[in-house]
């Protein structure tokens, strides 16, 4: 009896559990709008109800004519659905766009850095390019990117890496300066130069 038993539990199909474990992340452009973030409003021939609107703490944002929506707790999908429903309320047939825009900090050795606000589809590469790019005293290949609490390194490059992948809410990118040696190798290389040639010449002598 026990050796049946054993025998049924192994040959149980383990589909199910395989794929939770695979499930990949839901994509950033269906994760629901978090505090800091803008919702992007965009309706046809209705410039007046149109807007950018900031995500408040309490993820709950005032739409005009049709008030409070709780956009912390719905995909975009889901969020444009209903903004359709209830403007199609007032307005006929209204042609609506509905846009989250990611909070994103940019700090450090790049041109402009401060906070910025960018569309699902932008990297994090893309991210340092609205911050101006890195400067010449910056370190491409040593970036940092803060997420949720956890540092990464960050090369540019390396194709494919996570430079090449979607911000999300709250990231913060920080382009550290080149060392002393990196900004002066042409200054290191004319003194060791200049040394060499003193020896030289006093060899010479």
């Amino acid at each position: 009896m026990l050796l049946l038993l054993a025998f049924a539990l192994t040959s149980m199909p383990v589909s199910g559990v395989v794929a939770q474990g695979s499930r990949a992340p839901a994509p950033t452009s269906d994760i629901a709008a978090q505090p800091g973030d803008k919702v992007s409003l965009k309706i046809y021939r209705e410039s007046d109800l149109s807007g950018e609107f900031v995500v408040p703490e309490d993820g709950i944002v005032v739409f005009p004519k049709i008030g409070p929506v709780a956009v912390n707790h719905m995909s975009t999908d889901s969020l444009h659905n209903l903004l359709i429903t209830q403007y199609s309320k007032s307005l006929r047939d209204p042609a609506i766009e509905v846009t989250v825009l990611r909070r994103v900090n940019v700090i450090g050795a790049v041109r402009s850095p401060g906070f910025y606000y960018a569309d699902p589809t932008v990297t994090v590469k893309g991210a340092l390019a609205l911050a101006g790019g890195v400067t010449p005293e910056g370190n491409r290949n040593k970036l940092e990117l803060l997420r949720d609490g956890k540092r990464t390194s960050v090369s540019l490059s390396n194709q494919g890496s996570i430079a090449d992948s979607p911000i999300q809410s709250g990231d913060q990118v920080f382009a550290p300066d080149k060392s002393w040696l990196s900004r002066n190798t042409a200054l290191v290389v004319s003194g060791v130069t200049g040394l060499a040639l003193v020896a030289v010449t006093i060899i010479r002598k």
